[in-house]
């Protein structure tokens, strides 16, 4: 099995590769042991490495190194208040973690709750409030290009937009005649917005496909031993052979109870 002097993790990352790809995407046939498998590896090495580089980030990088070394020693006060956390596990102390769950929830509200009206509500109303014609030296102008995101004719289809949107989700007014007609219009608006998120989250899936068969087609070279083609051949054979087993199982069973 030539491998062109690459080095042996490779290769071996190269195949691991390889065998749970090939693993998960088993699941497209059915839920098979090949892809329980994959999962179940994938599930595990994730957590796994993230409480590890949790430790070392927040434990002993943030903690333990600044109190040895620095004598900040003031740290074991946010130490002690996550310890606290783990007091959840033991019923008789487990109001302890209250505290610390209340300034986990009193930090962060207080944190989060101002940039998020900065940038959820705030910027959108910048964005939102835009003039529908342009002043120049010659007096208005109106601007139609509709590749212009600041063009005066996109500033009146995000106006019409807006208002409709909230129309159609403002339930006090009952929705009939010109009522009904600015709530579908919002409804098109609506299913246009989430038309285009779908197909962003579609898209991104895509390259994610794309750049997982790219890595198939470059390891089925030679000088990675073909693992490709042996793991796809092998992985057929165990769904084939794993079918049949469990096609001949429900008889099996069914001769031993008559």
């Amino acid at each position: 099995m030539p491998t062109d002097g690459i080095p042996i993790d490779v290769l071996i990352g190269a195949w691991v590769a390889t065998g749970l790809t090939l693993f998960i995407y088993t699941f497209l046939y059915r839920d098979n042991p090949l892809f329980k498998l994959g999962e179940h590896l994938y599930v595990g090495i994730s957590v796994g490495y993230s409480i590890v580089i949790t430790i070392y980030a927040v434990g002993v990088k943030l903690l333990w190194v600044p109190m040895t070394e620095e004598g900040q020693w003031q740290l074991l006060i946010p130490s002690l208040l996550g310890l606290m956390i783990s007091a959840r596990f033991f019923p008789r102390i487990a109001w302890l973690s209250r505290i610390s769950f209340a300034f986990v929830v009193g930090f962060g509200s207080g944190t989060i709750i101002p940039r998020l009206i900065s940038s959820n509500v705030l910027s959108q109303l910048e964005d939102t409030i835009r003039p529908l014609a342009t002043m120049t030296a010659s007096g208005l102008t109106y601007t139609i290009n509709f590749l212009d995101p600041k063009s005066d004719i996109n500033n009146l289809i995000t106006l019409i937009g807006v208002l409709s949107v909230l129309f159609y989700f403002f339930f006090s007014v009952e929705h009939r005649g010109a009522g009904q007609a600015v709530a579908r219009t919002g409804i098109v608006f609506l299913m246009i917005a989430f038309g285009a998120a779908f197909g962003y989250t579609v898209m991104s899936r895509m390259s994610l496909l794309i750049g997982r068969f790219d890595d198939l087609i470059i390891f089925s070279g030679a000088e990675y031993g073909r693992p490709t083609f042996v793991l796809l051949v092998l992985t057929i054979g165990v769904l084939v052979y794993w079918a049949y087993r469990e096609k001949q199982t429900p008889q099996t069973t069914a001769e031993e109870k008559s």
